[in-house]
């Protein structure tokens, strides 16, 4: 059984007339993460962790701040466009994801259940394969100052192998796959 390990990072500055996205959902505040997209560093480090696990280029080179059509793009339809055309058209499998948010605020913990079935319906996961947490950073660094939301991504891939059997299991014919 072939595995993949993948990692991704993401940081997005927080300022105000932006809506908040995280984990693929809206969560009432009155700032917002400033990106290209909707600035969800959750979405964006989860693929980021998927593409390293394949030893691809980062999300950038996939969707680049420079393209016009991707301003202001979903970050769910990011990570939903990455799975299917770069996970499952190489024939794996998700076996896990786990993210630590960072944000000192707001507090994240009455959201987490939403964002992991949100991310889990998208990625064809279930919920209970999709770890995220949430912390603070205690005061210290942009983070700590409410500047900033950051989010650390690990996953797990699985190569999908497909068996043919040597016997067609309607005729009971041998060689069965050299007629394939």
């Amino acid at each position: 059984m072939e595995l993949r390990i993948g990692n991704g990072y993401d940081i997005h500055r927080l300022i105000f007339g932006r809506k908040l996205f995280i984990g693929g959902i809206e969560i009432p505040f009155e700032k917002g993460l400033l990106g290209h997209s909707d600035g969800d560093c959750v979405c964006h480090s989860i693929t980021d962790a998927l593409l390293g696990a394949l030893a691809l280029a980062n999300i950038g080179q996939f969707f680049p701040n420079e393209d016009p059509e991707t301003n202001g793009m979903d970050s769910k339809q990011i990570l939903k466009t990455i799975h299917e055309r770069e996970i499952l058209s190489r024939s794996y499998s998700i076996i896990n994801i786990d993210s630590t948010i960072i944000a000192q605020e707001p507090k994240l913990a009455p959201h987490i259940e939403k964002m992991r079935t949100t991310l889990g319906e998208i990625l064809n996961i279930s919920s209970d394969c999709l770890g995220i947490k949430a912390t603070t950073n205690e005061g210290l660094d942009s983070i700590g100052q409410g500047e900033a939301i950051a989010c650390y991504s690990v996953c797990l891939l699985k190569k999908i192998e497909i068996k043919i059997p040597d016997k067609n299991i309607f005729t009971g014919n041998e060689n069965f796959n050299a007629k394939l």
